[in-house]
């Protein structure tokens, strides 16, 4: 969970897990604290109880609102806490914003599907299919070619991971000439932003080290690539 504020319950929020995280605090005694507060008849309607899990066990945590945020930030003083409540009070704004105007950006793949989901329940006249397509470009996940390949199957393309490395050959999306660079992104994929390629380094038993190199499919290109196949196989009207 690396966002300041999530949405939970049509709300904006944080978790004593994110604000330990961030102010450099022990769980617990943001868990004590929040106790104390939510004591307080007045102060408990800003909390919400919940839980986490870690190595496959459940602990407790706390959901809280802007007021509760700020109720339990108070006293917590210094240069860099002053910053991260700033940061904080910008992340509540920009969340609250996008809730009031019905839009969230979806910041995984899972909210994006979630996203696509709501959208096509609430729009009866759009496609579920061009909605999934929309969302999936608000997300900051990439994925493997072979995960592209699933999820256009899953939306009835048929078509395999192999058979789509071709295709992108094909058609200019990944460079056809053997060596190094085989599949890799050509200059037109790049400036268009459809890929990313991963570097990772790789040390060897004899000290040597190499580098090897994956090709991600960005958010962007996902939406390209499923609206491009959905295209080609519509039903064709005399």
């Amino acid at each position: 969970m690396n966002e300041l504020v999530i949405m939970h319950d049509r709300q904006a929020v944080t978790t004593s897990l994110r604000i330990a995280e961030v102010f450099g605090k022990q769980h617990k005694d943001v868990l004590e604290a929040i106790g104390n507060l939510a004591a307080e008849n007045s102060a408990a309607k800003f909390f919400a109880a919940g839980t986490y899990e870690n190595r496959g066990k459940q602990y407790p945590m706390y959901y809280m609102n802007r007021d509760g945020f700020t109720l339990l930030a108070v006293g917590f003083t210094g240069r860099r806490a002053l910053q991260f409540k700033i940061s904080y009070i910008n992340a509540f704004n920009s969340m609250e914003t996008q809730i009031k105007t019905g839009y969230v950006i979806p910041g995984s793949y899972a909210e994006a599907l979630k996203l696509a989901a709501s959208q096509a329940e609430q729009i009866e006249d759009m496609k579920p299919k061009a909605l999934f397509a929309d969302a999936v470009a608000t997300s900051h996940t990439t994925i493997l070619v072979g995960e592209l390949a699933k999820l256009l199957r899953q939306n009835g393309v048929d078509i395999g991971q192999n058979r789509l490395f071709k295709m992108l050959r094909d058609q200019g999306y990944l460079i056809n000439r053997k060596g190094s660079d085989w599949n890799m992104p050509t200059q037109r994929s790049m400036d268009m932003k459809l890929f990313r390629v991963k570097e990772t380094t790789i040390g060897h038993s004899d000290g040597s080290v190499s580098i090897s190199k994956t090709v991600k499919v960005t958010g962007k290109g996902q939406q390209y690539f499923i609206n491009k196949f959905l295209r080609t196989n519509e039903p064709q009207t005399a």
